[in-house]
């Protein structure tokens, strides 16, 4: 009877959100239509992907707004993203828009959630490019599907009529490049002899090692160096490339840019360096969890590596939690599970849905621990750590916030704790 009920409101709060929008707008007056907007969507990468293109820009002497999950960034000005929302609402984007032109900005840069064209905040924004980084399944519930997720994504594209850069490696690639633009960028790593027959623009990285802390690779004549670890890095590092062939950057302004990029706030950033090494990534996603394991193992090679996790609560994807268990299990050597953000649900019950998929394999029991408490779960993993061993703690990144039962947030940050309790114990 509620679910029913709570249907035949959906599009009374569609036209909400819809309506909301053009207030913003108009309010606004209109700031896209004076300013050129790229937005970034997909499953993972979008973050990263953001804030490179804006390195590339800025390098290339542009003033340059950017607006991610992570901050704000206006003609050099920065502030962090507080709302734990990727794409704010309440008219939030298009009052960004608005201060960026008043700065005189020349670009914007922006992340694109399917929730936040759910609820129409993408709309009456004039994109110029839309960026396709990947998909994999999330927000499954809130969308009632994985094609529903992928429609909603595929609003952008048909929202940007100019441009469309395209990650063709991904096996969803062909929804996107279904959508009409005057020019299609594509980008992979794999071979795509068909992408060239179709006359659409191919860039493809090749040589790719891991040199330095970073990645290395060529893309045509032109050889680069990302100061960021991770394959999945260098595709969001061939998309900067892509954008700024289209708009005529420079190729040596990028390189540097690129050059120049040492650390992604809460994306496979190294908090401690000796005698063990603590890793804080996002990685909320059973896709980005198996990738920065992978990683660490073929690039760090840890004697042992020691995983700290927990699931969001919320009701949100709970058919990821046992999988998320599932990949711990196969790559790790320890495992602690605890708290991440439990909302209104009971930490318990998150943590022994995730354990569940723990259980299905044969990974040694005298080797996990659920400790629900975060800060007590990290100063476990490092009482545990020995030299050469990696720590990962995943789930939060560099998010401000542990969201609680009571609509309660708790000021929080990963590497602060870990800085922090890291400390005591070097003490003793």
């Amino acid at each position: 009877m509620i679910k029913k009920f709570l249907l035949k409101l959906t599009p009374l709060v569609s036209a909400y959100h819809l309506f909301y929008s053009f207030l913003g707008a108009l309010f606004c007056g209109f700031p896209s239509r004076k300013i050129k907007v790229f937005g970034v969507t997909g499953t993972n990468g979008k973050t990263t992907t953001v804030h490179l293109i804006a390195k590339v820009f800025k390098e290339a002497g542009y003033r340059v707004a950017a607006f991610s999950s992570v901050k704000f960034e206006i003609a050099g000005k920065e502030e962090p993203n507080l709302f734990k929302m990727t794409m704010p609402g309440r008219a939030t984007v298009q009052r960004l828009l608005r201060k960026a032109v008043k700065e005189r900005c020349q670009v914007a840069i922006m992340e694109v959630t399917s929730e936040g064209i759910k609820q129409h905040r993408h709309r009456f924004i004039r994109f110029d490019t839309a960026v396709f980084t990947n998909l994999s399944p999330e927000h499954i519930e809130s969308h009632g599907g994985f094609e529903n997720y992928k429609k909603e994504k595929g609003k952008l594209f048909r929202a940007a009529k100019n441009v469309h850069l395209i990650n063709v490696d991904d096996e969803n690639a062909d929804y996107f490049l279904s959508f009409e633009s005057k020019e299609k960028f594509c980008v992979g790593i794999e071979k795509h002899e068909e992408r060239k027959k179709e006359g659409k623009v191919f860039l493809r990285a090749e040589n790719i090692r891991a040199v330095n802390g970073g990645m290395s690779f060529n893309v045509k004549e032109d050889d680069f160096f990302l100061g960021l670890m991770g394959k999945f890095n260098v595709y969001n590092a061939l998309f900067a490339i892509a954008l700024a062939k289209k708009e005529k950057v420079p190729m040596e302004a990028v390189k540097e840019a690129l050059k120049k990029t040492k650390v992604m706030p809460g994306r496979m950033e190294e908090v401690i360096s000796s005698p063990f090494r603590v890793i804080v990534d996002y990685a909320v996603t059973p896709v980005t969890l198996e990738g920065l394991y992978k990683e660490i193992l073929e690039n760090l090679s840890p004697k042992n590596l020691i995983s700290v996790f927990g699931s969001c609560g919320g009701g949100r994807d709970k058919w990821k939690r046992p999988v998320l268990g599932e990949i711990a299990a196969k790559y790790c050597d320890k495992i602690i599970l605890t708290d991440e953000d439990p909302y209104d649900e009971n930490p318990k019950q998150i943590l022994s849905e995730i354990k569940s998929g723990i259980s299905n394999s044969k990974f040694p029991i005298s080797n996990f621990y659920e400790i629900l408490d975060r800060k007590e779960a990290i100063r476990k993993a490092l009482e545990l750590a020995e030299p050469g061993d990696v720590v990962t703690v995943t789930g939060k990144g560099n998010e401000p916030w542990m969201c609680v039962a009571g609509e309660k947030k708790i000021p929080w940050d990963d590497r602060k704790i870990i800085r922090e309790e890291f400390s005591k114990l070097a003490q003793h």
